[in-house]
């Protein structure tokens, strides 16, 4: 086996301090490699993400990215969305938009809009349409509750908030009842599951949200953007939360990610900081 040195990244990804987000790992100089050394490597870093930057097949993209999860690939994801645009950019990027990134992925073209009002420029994608919306299947619907472990009265909703990845969305009474959750993740299968509950009004964040991969070898994501993208869609169309709002994901898991929301007459912006920790390169 030829091996190449190729330049890497890891990075944390929303969260402004370091080992508080979601980690991700970024090959750099992904091109020529097969789909068995992606999934490979992806299998070895054990993260729930790893992506690979590349050269575009459109020619509105800047650069095109897959996306590998420890069990397979993914066509859409948040935080290697943010993650890998950061990285594309430190290491030299240059995009053909003023102050705009497009990524090329399985989905299509995703939009990163540079800037904001934080000290470090904070990234934010433009969330993708919902491919399936509305209530889930009532044989979904049990499966959910069995999974949560949860009686019917305990669950507001239960719908489709699938921008790829495939995700449904349960929404309880508060915040306290999605951190309280104790999750069958055996009864799972099949499903890309992610919880919502609102705090108190005044609270700093005006959500706390779960998310759940086992299948694909993640059983509980440290800050999930695809699945915070699809809910805000649904949220903000429903009169569920307003066009601004930020929402916490992690702290069952010792970390303490942050998502930036806000919808424009543009898009619905999902932001999040990206912090630098491992620069170097990986052979492959």
């Amino acid at each position: 086996m030829s091996l190449q040195s190729r330049r890497f990244a890891q990075v944390d990804v929303f969260t402004a301090m370091p080992l508080l987000g979601n980690a991700l790992a970024v090959v750099i100089d992904g091109e020529g490699l097969s789909d068995a050394a992606m999934a490979s490597f992806a299998r070895w870093t054990q993260l729930s993400e790893t992506t690979f930057l590349l050269p575009p097949t459109r020619p509105e993209a800047d650069y095109r990215l897959r996306i590998f999860t420890p069990g397979g690939e993914l066509p859409f994801a948040g935080h290697p969305t943010l993650g890998s645009a950061q990285c594309w950019l430190a290491a030299g990027g240059v995009p053909k938009h003023k102050g705009r990134v497009v990524q090329e992925c399985e989905i299509g073209l995703v939009t990163i809009k540079r800037g904001g009002d934080h000290k470090r420029e904070r990234l934010a994608f433009a969330a993708p349409p919902l491919l399936r919306s509305g209530p889930v299947a009532p044989e979904l619907h049990a499966q959910v509750l069995h999974s949560l472990r949860l009686p019917a009265e305990a669950v507001l909703d239960v719908v489709w908030v699938d921008n790829g990845p495939g995700w449904i969305a349960a929404r309880l009474a508060s915040a306290e009842a999605v951190l309280a959750l104790q999750p069958d993740f055996a009864a799972m299968q099949g499903l890309k599951l992610g919880v919502v509950g609102a705090y108190p009004s005044g609270s700093p964040q005006q959500f706390e949200v779960r998310a759940f991969v086992p299948d694909l070898g993640v059983p509980e994501d440290p800050v999930t953007g695809s699945f915070n993208a699809g809910l805000a869609l649904w949220l903000i169309d429903a009169g569920l939360a307003p066009a601004r709002y930020t929402a916490a994901q992690g702290a069952k898991l010792a970390r303490a990610g942050r998502i930036h929301v806000l919808r424009d007459d543009e898009a619905t912006w999902i932001g999040g900081d990206v912090v630098p920790l491992i620069e170097g390169e990986v052979r492959l």
